[in-house]
């Protein structure tokens, strides 16, 4: 419940804009796990990770200037799929960082990655696609959501080959 209320709060008093901040720019949401934070085994349960991405994503719009463009036009951003590979456990109270950044896009897709990271520690790595709607659910082409934050036509970057491959393989941007 605690990260639902910071995910409102990011989103609906999101953080100044970070001057001259750019896609290609890594945004970074600090954290701590909390009590409720934790599973049985004592260390931050699996789906807590993926509502702390969340809280992150909304940074990220946040520190490109993004919330005002975007509620202008009425759109906003949803989770076509994600995955998630996890590497060591976020013990009680342990500080985090979560280093968002924008890999690419397609016609439909704005891929994401997501990485967890305590000090030299790589903690976890989400890969996110995302899409955009307009508020009569129409989709919103993902060169437009670009175009907008950018404020030019940009080309994307190349994918990794090893987030192409998951796309493909889940062919999320069909959808």
């Amino acid at each position: 419940m605690m990260r639902t209320i910071q995910l409102t709060k990011a989103t609906l008093r999101p953080r100044r804009a970070v001057p001259g901040a750019t896609m290609a720019d890594t945004s970074v949401t600090r954290m701590r796990v909390q009590p409720f934070d934790l599973d049985l085994y004592r260390h931050m349960n699996n789906g807590v990770y993926l509502q702390c991405m969340d809280i992150a994503r909304s940074n990220l719009l946040a520190d490109l200037g993004a919330f005002g463009l975007l509620a202008e036009r009425g759109w906003y951003p949803v989770v076509a799929a994600q995955t998630i590979k996890y590497r060591r456990s976020l013990l009680p109270f342990q500080r985090f960082e979560i280093r968002t950044r924008v890999l690419g896009w397609d016609e439909r897709v704005v891929y994401l990655e997501q990485e967890f990271v305590r000090g030299a520690d790589h903690i976890a790595r989400g890969v996110v696609a995302g899409r955009f709607l307009s508020r009569d659910g129409a989709r919103v082409p993902a060169p437009e959501v670009a175009r907008l934050i950018a404020g030019e036509q940009t080309p994307s970057p190349e994918l990794p080959d090893d987030v192409a491959t998951w796309a493909r393989a889940v062919d999320v941007a069909a959808r």
